[in-house]
């Protein structure tokens, strides 16, 4: 690849992902700061877990970024009677090969929409963990690799409703972040409903085309990961989380893993931003989403504890 080459896919990759942006948009409406979130943890290779009410637009959210990546994408509904078959595939007798046969679960799509992630048991969720963790999975002692693109999207109800199974601490470790849709402004909600009318569902339509060509996703996040962050920025980083690990609010501090999936966040939001090296105010505005996941709180009370955490520790 030539020097002049590497401007022109470079810009192209960021107009690709501004279109991405652009399309979420219209699907999800009034919610720009939760779509830059997702674009944020996607280029950072993380998952996203959603904590919120139903009928919020996850699930469109979903589909709509799976079509704007040209990905496969499934929906898996988690009940207490999952099992980890039902999410990973199984193997076969086949009568007309005399072998085993493997049928590939919803994990092999690019983007999974794991709903209610909770009410699935512990053992079900250990077999979503190791697909998460090494994109891969284990079916009666063979490996089978997931797509390079494999995004998990997963809903969490609150804890306090029956029914419920806590996602284990190894497992929280492996959502990139944590976010909150939230309801909509009354003009959106309005825009919403004249949409409706205008422009009616109809089932059986074509999906509409993919921004991104085959294998660009991947080389955004090849450069996302190599955005320079100087070794002020890490000590600062490092020392954020360090702190984190005595704070009194806080049931559990940032492990290392979490710490460099903080900095691969931040390197994100560098490269959307347009600019080639991560700065302490992306640390400061990704660490929200980035520590709820992770430090044993919630939602609510995570903008608190981490403005405590980003006050107790000097800015280089």
């Amino acid at each position: 690849m030539t020097a002049t080459t590497m401007p022109r896919l470079a810009a192209d990759d960021r107009v690709a992902i501004d279109a991405v942006r652009l399309r979420l948009e219209v699907v999800l409406k009034g919610k720009p700061g939760v779509i830059r979130r997702v674009l944020e943890c996607l280029l950072a290779r993380g998952h996203l877990l959603l904590e919120d009410r139903p009928g919020l637009g996850k699930t469109t959210l979903a589909k709509a970024l799976a079509d704007a990546l040209g990905g496969r994408f499934a929906r898996l509904q988690c009940t207490p009677d999952l099992l980890p078959s039902d999410i990973t595939g199984f193997s076969i007798y086949s009568q007309k090969t005399q072998e085993f046969e493997f049928r590939p679960g919803p994990v092999f799509a690019e983007i999974l929409l794991a709903d209610e992630i909770n009410r699935a048991t512990p053992r079900t969720q250990s077999a979503l963990l190791e697909a998460m963790a090494e994109r891969q999975v284990t079916v009666d002692t063979r490996r089978f690799p997931l797509a390079e693109a494999f995004f998990v999207i997963a809903t969490q109800n609150p804890h306090e409703q029956h029914g419920t199974y806590p996602l284990p601490e190894a497992q929280l470790d492996r959502f990139a972040m944590k976010l909150e849709i939230g309801y909509p402004a009354a003009d959106d909600e309005v825009a919403m409903l004249a949409a409706a009318i205008e422009h009616p569902d109809r089932p059986h339509t074509t999906p509409p085309a993919a921004l991104l060509a085959p294998g660009q996703l991947d080389r955004i996040q090849a450069t996302v990961a190599a955005v320079p962050v100087a070794t002020d920025v890490q000590r600062y980083l490092a020392e954020l989380a360090r702190r984190s690990r005595s704070h009194p609010g806080v049931s559990l501090g940032v492990s290392p893993r979490g710490l460099l999936t903080w900095q691969r966040v931040a390197q994100a939001r560098a490269w959307l931003e347009g600019r080639g090296f991560v700065s302490p105010d992306d640390v400061q505005q990704v660490a929200e989403p980035v520590l709820s996941v992770r430090l044993g709180i919630e939602v609510g009370e995570a903008g608190a504890v981490t403005d405590e955490l980003l006050g107790s520790v000097a800015v280089p």
